[in-house]
């Protein structure tokens, strides 16, 4: 019984779950991005050392834009957070007798009987730490649990994009363009529709329905790579076996 309860979602702990949707997030974008762009490029260049060079090219910036990104975005919530606690604080010093019946209203909008919303707001307003906390996740929505450092999803995000941009880029290093077009598609939309059941663990969609939700948003980036592939091979007149 207490290895089921590990296991389910509301037991894990809060920076498992923020390290996990970075990770996600940084591989399916590595995935997605790299082999719409890689595939546009071999389909319109046929140029392997071309294809090599713009995958790692863009396998970098981006890996360390997604990081940066991640970072300031999260940095950026954190702050936000802090101050709106900072003005509920001082809402309460400043109007305690109107603080303590908001939170009682909403109590009461919870589903609990109106005399022990009023008993529990009086509680509550005798001692502000928790009164604070009680408007904070009553009012504000705020947990007041994470304690996941901006900097680590950061690098979570940076890292999970250069392992996803690499699946798509692989089989160019190994095998000639034309296959390795082929190859690169199947096995990056094989991690993607795997990537996506993994996430079913965290959802509630079932398995197939995560898989096949990611691997369509892949499918669609490769349409569009694959068509300004061949846009500019037609405009630039080349021609290519594909």
């Amino acid at each position: 019984m207490e290895k089921s309860r590990a296991k389910l979602i509301h037991n894990q702990k809060p920076t498992k779950l923020s390290a996990i949707r970075e990770i996600i997030f940084g591989m399916q974008d590595g995935m997605v991005s790299t082999l719409g762009a890689i595939t546009g490029i071999a389909v319109g260049s046929q140029d392997k050392f071309m294809v090599i060079l713009s995958g790692i090219v863009i396998i970098s910036v981006e890996s360390i834009s997604m990081g940066i990104g991640s970072y300031v975005a999260n940095k950026s919530e954190k702050g936000i957070d802090a101050k709106k606690l900072e003005e509920e604080s001082s809402e309460i010093d400043e109007s305690p007798h109107t603080e303590k019946e908001e939170l009682a209203n909403m109590y009461k909008q919870d589903g609990w009987p109106e005399k022990i919303s009023k008993s529990m707001a009086d509680t509550a307003s005798k001692d502000k730490q928790l009164m604070l906390k009680e408007m904070s996740l009553r009012e504000l929505n705020l947990s007041g649990k994470s304690h996941v450092s901006a900097f680590k999803l950061g690098i979570f995000m940076f890292f999970s994009y250069i392992i996803g941009g690499f699946i798509p880029l692989c089989a160019y290093f190994f095998l000639p363009i034309s296959a390795s077009i082929y190859i690169s598609i199947v096995c990056t939309m094989l991690g993607l529709f795997l990537l996506g059941s993994i996430t079913s663990r965290y959802t509630v969609d079932s398995w197939l329905k995560s898989g096949l939700r990611i691997l369509i948003l892949g499918g669609i980036a490769l349409i569009v790579g694959y068509l300004a592939g061949r846009l500019v091979n037609y405009f630039g007149g080349q021609s290519i076996e594909f």
